[in-house]
């Protein structure tokens, strides 16, 4: 990892003295993003509730500029250049940091709830979006979700990385982690409260990685 993505998970201890115990894993969870999209693999995520949204806030910091610019390069805008809207529309695309949450596909969640089982939501999409290289990011207060661990299982399974963002204890995603990331709380809400600065943190480091000097 460059210095300019270590600094952000730095400045995340700085910021969250609580977070010192997770400098490792969260470090390390960077890093296995890192290494998912050099190698043109891509993000994961699932969460339930509160985890929903941030598994959404996830990508919408990873699919767009965050705080680095993302100008295309020349030869995307090479490409783009027959183009009916060439102009306006090499102004205003940027460069992507591929990612998705599962939690938006309300057409299939809402029938394999009815049609299959409602717990095996998001192990579905796993098995239908996941290629072995990406990494997904399992969000589960209590650890113990059991969409979010049907979905890591099967994850593990495809080879996949596992990074999990729960709170004290891990539950038992614990044990199908490639990285836990389990924030120093134990109460629902204190745990997501930490959890929106963590994922902030990886998604500055994994930016700054690829994208260079801040806007």
């Amino acid at each position: 990892m460059k210095d300019r993505a270590q600094k952000r998970i730095d400045e995340l201890v700085t910021r969250y003295s609580a977070m010192a115990g997770l400098r490792g894993s969260v470090a390390e969870a960077a890093e296995r993003i890192i290494m998912a999209y050099r190698d043109g693999h891509r993000i994961l995520a699932c969460g339930n509730g509160g985890s929903a949204a941030d598994s959404l806030h996830i990508v919408g910091e990873l699919m767009k500029a965050f705080v680095c610019p993302r100008r295309l390069p020349a030869a995307w805008r090479e490409k783009l250049a027959s183009c009916a809207h060439s102009d306006y529309i090499t102004q205003n695309l940027q460069m992507a940091l591929p990612a998705i949450s599962f939690v938006s596909e309300a057409g299939l969640l809402t029938a394999y709830a009815n049609d299959v089982a409602p717990d095996m939501n998001f192990a579905q999409q796993v098995f239908g979006q996941g290629q072995a290289g990406d990494v997904l990011i399992a969000i589960s207060t209590s650890g113990n979700s059991a969409n979010v661990l049907y979905a890591a299982e099967v994850a593990r399974a495809m080879g996949i990385t596992v990074v999990a963002l729960t709170g004290r204890s891990g539950g038992k995603l614990r044990e199908l982690a490639d990285v836990l990331i389990n924030v120093p709380e134990d109460e629902t809400f204190k745990i997501q409260e930490l959890h929106l600065p963590v994922y902030h943190a990886l998604c500055l480091a994994v930016e700054a990685e690829f994208y260079g000097e801040e806007k």
